[in-house]
């Protein structure tokens, strides 16, 4: 019988805690954490895997803890929807049980997965580098008593195969093009629970489910009554976007359908919708970049045999696609995964300490330039700025959750040019995203954020003041390269309220902050 951890490639599996699987375990244990997916999910594929070899039924825990970073009623809503949508798809199947649990208080959950392991023959959980995600799983390999295997479902590439950290994207993107023609054949299953024939397991012991019951339908529908009751934030509410694996297959079809084709040329244009709209679904596990690879290589007609046999490092002729199909596998591939790997290899990822020394030297010169505006981040968050683009996108934030890539950038820069030093200014928008953002909190956002201060960039002339060596970008020159006049319509709004009483003057040798 062939070894049940062959069923994942060996780079994308950690072994947490060594020993043979239980064989008197009444399950295996899925442990889901941050790949909230059913389909092409590595992890899952190992734990169907070890189900089959040992006989013995499959138990996912799909918990929902109430005091991660930031969380809120619309981080907590989208969440909600995934797990729903999972709970309706496995309800009735035998063998596989599905516990949907949401902590209804700070704690109230601790306990639950080391009492689910006592009955387990083996655990298997989720290999995620961000966030409190790596002490969660170190933490829980301390408690079980039963092989712990964490497994790397992040990106087309093991996000252990980088070996250290890139100072630039075009040396990460040289990286992937000489490693990913010997991975690309370990993809995971499309549908790991198709054709699945296990023994049949009615229930959890009844202690466990009534200390950590089941989510009630109010919970799993996110309705507003339920959520008030959670100890997490009601300012940040629920957003249009829905959660779910099924919307993140409609919105990646639609994508494909009507706008990869003109993806290159209007990706950058407010006016034009030409983005994909996937990141907070890639965020959030609920859909596999190997899913979209394999959608676009259907579309395209593509087999990896087509790669172009060269390490150039150039974003365009590697993939052997049309020019729109690569430019978009080059943000949600390249750009998307070398934020992994700074999760893994960049100490400090999401502070302003792990920005290049180059970076920090420059603006390090330039800390006591005169600054024209002053905001506070208070300010900031309410968008009560002088800039009516820079507000709209701050608006768009706080009430969509999401905001143009393009603006992203530009909300970024202006951000760093209105607060009092560098390390104020990336505070500030990390926050910001990190609280208003569906695919805040995410390796890439901050790859996006520090971006914004010369991470993964180079050093740009003319030096300027407060920039320094750092690329600039102003609302200005944004305004003349795309129609932005329905957008700012539509997000502006009130902002400009209290304006000029928000705007504040700097003195360069004092620092002092004047009206």
């Amino acid at each position: 019988m062939k070894d049940p951890l062959h069923s994942v490639p060996p780079e994308r599996l950690r072994v947490l805690r060594e020993g043979e699987p239980r064989a008197d375990g009444r399950y295996v244990l899925h442990w889901m954490t941050a790949y909230r997916r059913l389909r092409s999910n590595h992890a899952l594929d190992l734990s169907v895997a070890l189900a089959r070899a040992l006989g013995k039924p499959l138990v996912i825990l799909d918990a929902l803890r109430c005091d991660y970073p930031h969380a809120s009623d619309r981080l907590h809503a989208f969440v909600l929807q995934g797990m729903a949508e999972r709970a309706r798809a496995l309800e009735g199947r035998q063998g596989v049980l599905h516990h949907p649990y949401v902590e209804g208080e700070r704690g109230e959950g601790r306990g639950l997965l080391a009492r689910l392991a006592e009955d387990a023959c083996a655990v298997v959980t989720d290999d995620w580098p961000c966030l409190f995600h790596p002490r969660m799983i170190a933490a829980a390999a301390r408690e079980v008593r039963v092989p712990l295997y964490a497994v790397d479902s992040c990106g087309l590439l093991p996000v252990r195969m980088g070996g250290k950290a890139f100072a630039r994207a075009h040396d990460f993107r040289r990286h992937l093009q000489r490693t990913l023609p010997g991975v690309l054949a370990g993809a995971p299953a499309p549908d790991p629970l198709a054709r699945l024939v296990l023994p049949p397991l009615d229930a959890l012991p009844g202690e466990v489910t009534r200390r950590w019951p089941r989510a009630n339908e109010a919970l799993l529908a996110a309705t507003p009554g339920a959520l008030a009751r959670l100890p997490i934030d009601h300012e940040v509410a629920p957003v249009e976007v829905v959660g779910g694996e099924a919307e993140a297959r409609r919105r990646l079809k639609l994508f494909l359908d009507e706008r990869l084709s003109h993806y290159g040329e209007n990706r950058n244009d407010v006016s034009v919708p030409a983005t994909s709209g996937l990141s907070p679904y890639l965020h959030f596990g609920q859909l596999s970049t190997h899913e979209v690879l394999h959608a676009i290589a259907r579309r395209e007609g593509w087999s990896a045999s087509t790669l172009v046999p060269a390490a150039h490092g150039k974003r365009e002729g590697w993939w052997g696609m049309s020019a729109p199909a690569e430019g978009f596998l080059d943000q949600v591939v390249t750009w998307r995964e070398v934020g992994l790997n700074a999760c893994v290899y960049l100490p400090g990822y999401d502070r302003y300490a792990s920005l290049p020394a180059w970076a920090r030297e420059t603006l390090a010169e330039h800390a006591g330039d005169r600054r024209e505006h002053l905001y506070t981040s208070e300010e900031l968050e309410a968008a009560r700025t002088h800039d009516e683009l820079w507000n709209a996108a701050q608006n768009q934030l706080r009430r969509d959750g999401v905001m143009h890539n393009y603006l992203r950038m530009l909300w970024g820069k202006k951000v760093l040019e209105w607060s009092a030093s560098p390390e104020e200014a990336s505070e500030s928008l990390v926050r910001l995203n990190d609280r208003y953002a569906l695919d805040g909190r995410d390796p890439n956002s901050y790859s996006g954020i520090f971006w914004t201060f010369g991470r993964y960039d180079r050093a740009w002339g003319p030096e300027r003041p407060v920039y320094g060596k750092i690329r600039y970008m102003s609302s200005d020159n944004t305004r003349r390269k795309m129609r932005v006049d329905a957008y700012v319509a539509r997000y502006a709004g009130g902002a400009q309220l209290g304006l000029f009483s928000a705007t504040r003057r700097q003195d360069s040798r004092s620092g002092e902050r004047k009206a």
